[in-house]
């Protein structure tokens, strides 16, 4: 007895080791908590406030994305509600007693049916491990985590935003974090949760502190997805997608080639399995699944119509216009063979907007108007769009309406016009529904757009080939009065429509794909149309003369001479009739202001013509032409339509607008940042819109790139403009209305004009960043402009800054500071430049 008792407790000991180890069951551990069943299974403790994730299936394939549900509402900063951030193909992966989040690399493959040949390739570069959680309970395959640290993190990145930004240093603070339930949720193909998250610090910046209630403590709901993939079965040999199907069964989406010269996102990879003599890199566009359900008819109805829902938080008219310009995509649907294939509906109330199976148009609210967004969620191992997300900003339909206001408004009564204003502003909002939506259906800006093409009742001149454009109005002239009746194309353009062809017709059983893609893109450019983008027109130094944001017409000089003329109109009947009664007077500016810019965009466009590059996107053999400069007559009509936006005459302020303008009053922002800027304190600065209308034309003419592209065009053919030639003409024009003005406010404005001249020649004669024979050339035009000032004719005292000024560049060049213009207030984006800072999608708000 005495020896088996030792033998018992050590037994006893080694079974209660044992059993300590082993977890419980997850039905034991998970009693009295909150089942979810779905896609993702999951528990909420509430004693703990905890969610418990059970995880059935290991090494599969799944999406995970994160999303800012609820937003900060500041433009600037970005944080907007509905945000989407980066897609992720993750696994869950189980080593011992812990589970690891792994995403593969789909940046680099090998589409090859060898195994070897694929482990090769996943073997050589890194994957991502994006968390890892220890099993507290399982039950035969299945294991239970606690996914709650996983949840309460920044995964939209929201502290990088803001220091970015350069509103502040903030942190997560996890005692103000958890876990928000009623948007936490398990459907059949996704599992969706949200979090309070609150960062905190110091220093806030102004933006955050415009919007924030208490801005040291910043307070957001983010948003996770966990979302079903389609299984992937099969391989695509040597990356042509002809030779094989990356899914399998009738209804398996097939990836489609990229074409560079029709427009259209997507994905990219290195496919290591291609064989030495064809090209590494693999290009597929973004594209929903859409099948017919009848193959071989010309027109078929679709298996799976794509639906798009609104959000019923757009008020009325608001909701109804922005629902029928969306539907417009109809149209282009059809001229790819499907019928009743794009649909508009609102959004259900039962519906959960995180709902991966909803395509929504969301209705955004911020505190100044700003961008428009158009993204989407895909499948990064195909392209698939799996959800389409369009974000609208609800302040963007009264700047709309501001400009119309300028134009057309005349409030003899408070009713007065407001039918004709609205309604060019419903018809605007038609058109940036369209806009973004197009953006979710996988295309980018088509810029070339406006120069091509024309629409239903429109004027050849004026374009419209495309909602991927960015519009502006078509204003007319008629006497003495503007007529907004065409303001904004009504309908699909025709380059959506064969755009729309390329990325989902559906071929018919047996035909060469390929050859039928190639075909589409052909018969687009006998039509007339092509493609540029962003990286084409974005740059205030670009090339192509007919790539541009917010212009109009086939010509950019005729369209900025008849711009010109619809603001001279707009400029005289410039009255207080431009606001309502009972307006403070002093609001009377933030009207002023679009109508005195109103040539602003054209004048980009124009300057774009000067030393400019005709191109295309054009393929060996394709027939396009390939690259042409901008001949000599067309560059000078252009100097001389910007040089006309440099005269006193066009740039002075009327009479009556400047006797029209107080300080703004008690309560109201004193220096609000869409109006004129101004040295003068609280009073109107007249000659504040001269100086931003100015700089902004030497801003663009003098642009750095487009000085470097005339040195060269001359070297190569004498007959074209060079740098000299336009420091000679500028000079020329310039003196010609210095002789010619009394010392007047015309005479200040030329005066000023001049000066502003002579600091950009400074500006580009001390950049040690830009091309030396630029920075000669402007040397040169110093010299030359120091000689004409020491002659005889302009000996006056008027001239003894402008003599001071260059002597002192002559003998300290290196101390040169340049006296910048004031800048134009903001007008197409807020915080011009903000729209590089954000992921791929598109950005509007004009």
């Amino acid at each position: 007895m005495k020896t088996r008792l030792p033998l018992l407790l050590l037994f006893y000991f080694i079974l209660s080791n044992v059993l300590a180890q082993t977890p419980p069951t997850i039905a034991t551990f998970t009693a009295g908590m909150s089942r979810n069943p779905g896609f993702l299974t999951y528990y909420w403790d509430a004693k703990k406030g905890k969610i418990w994730l059970e995880i059935s299936q290991f090494n599969t394939e799944l999406l995970y994305y994160p999303t800012l549900a609820q937003g900060i509402g500041s433009n600037d900063i970005g944080l907007d509600r509905g945000r989407l951030g980066q897609e992720h193909v993750v696994t869950f992966q189980r080593s011992g007693n812990k589970v690891l989040l792994i995403e593969p690399n789909y940046a680099y493959r090998a589409i090859s049916p060898d195994p070897l040949e694929r482990r090769a390739v996943e073997e050589s570069f890194a994957k991502s491990v994006h968390a890892g959680f220890e099993i507290v309970a399982e039950e035969g395959d299945n294991v239970l985590v606690d996914l709650t640290p996983f949840l309460l993190q920044d995964a939209v990145g929201a502290v990088q935003s803001i220091a970015q930004i350069k509103q502040g240093t903030y942190k997560l603070d996890p005692s103000r974090c958890a876990l928000h339930l009623p948007r936490t949720k398990a459907f059949p193909k996704n599992t969706e949760f949200e979090t309070i998250i609150t960062l905190t610090g110091e220093q806030p910046g102004a933006y955050l502190r415009e919007v924030v209630p208490t801005p040291t403590a910043v307070t957001m709901h983010q948003h996770h997805s966990f979302v079903q993939l389609p299984p992937l079965n099969g391989t695509i040999q040597s990356g042509t997608i002809q030779s094989g199907t990356i899914q399998s069964g009738p209804d398996a989406y097939q990836p489609r080639a990229f074409d560079p010269r029709i427009g259209y996102g997507g994905i990219e990879f290195f496919d290591y399995a291609t064989p030495v003599s064809q090209p590494i890199m693999k290009r597929y566009i973004s594209r929903h699944r859409l099948q017919k359900k009848n193959p071989s008819a010309a027109i078929s109805e679709a298996v799976n119509p794509i639906v798009y829902y609104m959000d019923p938080g757009a008020p009325e008219p608001i909701r109804s216009a922005l629902m029928e310009g969306a539907g417009w995509w109809n149209q282009a649907f059809e001229a790819a063979g499907f019928r009743d294939a794009f649909q508009v509906k609102l959004l259900p109330p039962d519906a959960d907007p995180m709902d991966v199976r909803y395509n929504l148009i969301q209705w955004v609210h911020r505190s100044t108007r700003g961008w428009s967004y158009g993204m989407s969620i895909i499948d990064p191992r195909t392209g698939e769009i799996l959800k389409g997300k369009v974000t609208l900003g609800s302040l963007r339909v009264r700047q709309d309406y501001l400009i119309a206001q300028g134009l057309v408004g005349k409030f003899d009564t408070d009713s007065s016009h407001v039918g004709e204003m609205m309604q060019m502003s419903l018809d605007r909002l038609r058109q940036l529904a369209a806009h973004e939506v197009g953006h979710t259906l996988g295309l980018p800006h088509n810029y070339l757009a406006s120069t091509q093409g024309g629409g239903t009742g429109t004027p050849e001149r004026f374009g419209r080939a495309s909602v991927m454009d960015y519009p502006t109005m078509v204003a007319k002239v008629k006497g003495a009065s503007i007529d907004l009746s065409d303001a904004y194309a009504k309908g699909i353009g025709i380059y959506d429509k064969w755009s729309i062809r390329y990325g989902y017709e559906q071929f018919t059983p047996g035909a060469n794909e390929k050859q039928e893609l190639d075909k589409i893109v052909r018969d687009m450019h006998s039509a007339g149309l092509s493609f540029l983008t962003d990286q084409d027109a974005r740059p205030e130094g670009s090339v192509h003369p007919g790539t541009h944001l917010w212009d109009n017409g086939a010509n950019a000089v005729d369209e900025l001479r008849r711009v010109m003329d619809v603001r001279r109109v707009a400029l005289t009947n410039f009255t207080d009739r431009k606001i309502p009664a009972g307006t403070p007077m002093a609001m009377l500016e933030d009207v002023f202001v679009p109508m005195y810019l109103f040539h602003r965009y054209q004048v980009e466009a124009v300057a774009k013509v000067l030393g400019g590059q005709s191109y295309t996107n054009a393929l060996r053999g394709d027939g396009q032409p390939v690259v042409s400069t901008v001949p000599a007559a067309e560059q000078n009509r252009a100097l001389d339509a910007l040089l006309a936006t440099l005269d006193p005459a066009f740039l002075a302020v009327p009479p009556t607008v400047l006797s029209l303008i107080p300080p703004r009053p008690f309560r109201y922002d004193a220096n609000p940042r869409e109006v004129f800027k101004r040295h003068t304190g609280l009073a109107f600065d007249p000659l504040g819109p001269p100086e931003a209308a100015v700089g902004m034309t030497l801003r663009m003419l003098l642009n750095p790139e487009r000085c470097a592209r005339l040195v060269r065009q001359k070297s190569l053919d004498g007959k074209l403009p060079g740098l000299n030639d336009v420091f000679t003409k500028l000079h020329n024009a310039l003196l010609k209305t210095l002789t010619a003005q009394q010392p007047d406010y015309a005479g200040e404005i030329a005066r000023q004009t001049e000066r502003l001249y002579l600091d950009q020649l400074l500006k580009l004669a001390t950049n040690k960043d830009i091309d030396g024979s630029v920075r000669a050339t402007a040397h040169e035009a110093l010299s030359q402009a120091k000689a004409h000032y020491s002659s005889s004719a302009t000996s006056g005292s008027r001239y003894d800054y402008h003599r001071w000024l260059i002597a002192q560049y002559m003998q300290f060049p290196d101390r040169m500071v340049s006296a910048p213009a004031q800048s134009p207030p903001d007008g197409a984006p807020i915080d011009p430049g903000q729209e590089w800072l954000l992921p791929a999608c598109d950005w509007e708000g004009r």
